[in-house]
């Protein structure tokens, strides 16, 4: 057996039973060459969230980070001096970490394997996209995709290039949130007897309070690629990411024409968990009724406050409100169980409890909702840990804990409700289909023009025969 080969077959330890031989690695993996007989990964996008996917890939033994890009110089080179920082603190003396500004070169070095795709939300359908044309594994930030036609063709293409795709819902992972696992597969296994609602809290996005005025463009930051499918327009700091720092929130959350606002972006991650529970995950709503209030005269677009109610089958209704504590309450004959991420942190801005604030990120109505299940309970995929979890995927050529089809519903949920946010009435989701059925006005916002011809998704996979 080829040295690499018996290395990343034996070194996941309790996974080996399900290890088969992957026949869609790119030739780079096993290469003798390959530094330290490790899965080859890049990171595209160097901000608050690619800063710290970068962070977890490094702690993962099984992957090697060999090279960074992103349209800002400034995050490249800081993502670099990272990277070389925790390789020589582990002992190495020379540590080579290429860096690139346009992700195009990036895709075309085979000695890459993998991928972490942490852009802005209007960019990832494309960059993933593309990745898995070019053969690359690919890990997307949440939500998958800025819209529900792009969540297709994305769909589309990894299936059809066989690549291993995970989506950061680390929610569905074990750790750090303890909660999730345990309140949905109590749920999926009829402790609160009929289900009825699910009420889940996402946040409220509030006004910047400065209305929008052009700024000059930094000389470190290419910003016509970066509005990349976006509509045209003048820059401002506050609808990108700030200059001086890269920890802090950036302002293309909370621009409309770059992402949804917290419908997607809190919402994917609590969307999902909500299928997960219901045995929903290649599912979705039938109807959906939404109101919401959308920024005005400020630099920021997002909606603000909103109140969503989607029926799923069976009768569950699912509910999202700004008032509504942050998290998700599942309630059914039998009581309730509520679950959230607590006083845990992945970044700053998470919207959650302080710490010692008395309330447990799992609770219900009685202890015995919360009671160990039986040993013929349906479980969930054990996964202590998300990117380890992608990089054993991709290592066993398995469907990693939050694969690219599960993903593409929870975005499509999100993001029909933000349809019935715009239009401000009812609107009926076929989930066969993917489609609006009869309403055209709600169809239109399923896509956008793109600004130009090489940001149209559908002409890049016309043009790669998908």
């Amino acid at each position: 057996m080829h040295p690499r080969r018996h290395f990343l077959k034996t070194a996941i330890g309790g996974t080996a039973g399900l290890i088969a031989l992957p026949s869609i690695f790119p030739g780079s993996l096993f290469a003798a060459d390959s530094p330290n007989k490790r899965v080859q990964v890049a990171q595209i996008g160097c901000g608050r969230m690619g800063m710290e996917d970068m962070g977890n890939v490094l702690n993962v033994s099984l992957a090697r980070v060999v090279a960074v890009c992103d349209l800002d110089t400034k995050r490249s080179a800081e993502a670099k001096r990272r990277i070389e920082e925790f390789y020589k603190k582990k002992g190495e003396s020379v540590v080579e970490v290429k860096v690139y500004s346009d992700y195009h070169e990036l895709l075309a070095n085979s000695s890459i394997d993998a991928v972490v795709v942490s852009l802005p939300d209007h960019w990832h359908g494309i960059a993933a996209s593309e990745a898995a044309i070019a053969g690359k594994h690919i890990y997307c930030q949440k939500p998958l995709t800025y819209n529900i036609a792009e969540s297709i063709a994305l769909r589309s293409v990894v299936k059809a290039k066989k690549v291993i795709l995970q989506t950061g819902s680390q929610q569905r992972s074990e750790n750090p949130f303890t909660a999730f696992r345990p309140a949905s597969e109590a749920v999926l296994n009829g402790r609160l007897g009929k289900l009825k609602t699910i009420h889940i809290g996402i946040g409220l996005d509030k006004p910047k309070g400065v209305p929008f005025t052009p700024m000059p463009v930094p000389a470190n930051f290419n910003y016509d690629r970066w509005l990349g499918p976006a509509p045209q327009q003048d820059y401002n700091e506050f609808h990108c990411h700030p200059q001086n720092s890269f920890a802090d929130r950036p302002g293309w959350i909370t621009t409309e024409d770059f992402g949804l606002g917290m419908i997607t972006n809190w919402g994917a991650h609590h969307i999902d968990i909500a299928h997960w529970a219901m045995g929903q995950q290649l599912g979705g709503p039938s109807v959906i009724e939404a109101k919401a209030d959308f920024m005005k005269n400020d630099v920021w677009t997002v909606h603000q406050h909103y109140h969503v109610e989607m029926l799923y089958p069976n009768d569950v209704r699912v509910i999202l409100d700004d008032k509504l504590e942050n998290g998700l309450k599942f309630e059914g004959e039998e009581g309730w169980i509520f679950c959230t991420r607590g006083a845990v942190k992945v970044t700053a801005s998470d919207g959650n409890a302080p710490a010692g604030d008395g309330k447990s990120a799992l609770r219900a109505s009685k202890e015995s909702l919360l009671s160990p299940l039986g040993n013929d309970a349906k479980r969930w995929m054990p996964s202590k840990d998300h990117k380890t979890n992608w990089i054993e995927s991709i290592i066993a050529n398995r469907q990693p804990i939050a694969p690219v089809d599960e993903a593409a519903r929870s975005l499509q949920a999100c993001a029909a409700a933000w349809i019935g946010m715009k239009l401000g009435r009812k609107v009926t989701w076929d989930v066969a289909t993917e489609s609006f059925p009869g309403d055209a006005e709600a169809n239109a916002l399923r896509s956008r023009k793109p600004r130009g011809a090489e940001y149209d998704i559908d002409a890049i996979l016309k043009k790669a025969g998908i």
